[in-house]
C-alpha cells in the first residue's frame, strides 16, 4: 500500500512540473514577454544615451530596440532550423 501512494505523490509531482514548464514555455513564447523586452531595452538605450547626450537620443533608441525585436522573432526559425539539421545528426 505504501508504494502505491510513493507512486501516487511521484504522479502529482511530475504533473505540477509538467504544469511549470508549460508555464515557463508559454511565458517564453508570449508576445507579452517580447514586447516587454522591446520596451525596456528601448527605455533603457534611450536612458543611456540620453546621459551621454547623445542628440536625439529617443529616436536613435529606436533602432536596437528594433533590431532586438527582429532577433526574437525569427529565433524560433532558426532554433527549428538548428533542431532539424544540427541537434539530429
Amino acid at each position: 500500500m505504501a508504494s502505491l501512494e510513493n507512486l501516487d505523490k511521484r504522479v502529482k509531482r511530475i504533473e505540477e512540473r509538467n504544469k511549470r514548464v508549460e508555464s515557463d514555455k508559454a511565458w517564453e513564447t508570449s508576445l507579452f514577454r517580447r514586447a516587454l523586452l522591446v520596451l525596456f531595452t528601448y527605455l533603457a538605450i534611450g536612458i543611456y544615451l540620453a546621459a551621454i547626450n547623445v542628440p536625439n537620443p529617443w529616436l536613435n533608441a529606436i533602432v536596437p530596440a528594433v533590431a532586438f525585436m527582429l532577433s526574437t522573432l525569427t529565433l524560433p526559425f532558426f532554433r527549428k532550423l538548428w533542431a532539424n539539421k544540427i541537434y539530429r545528426d
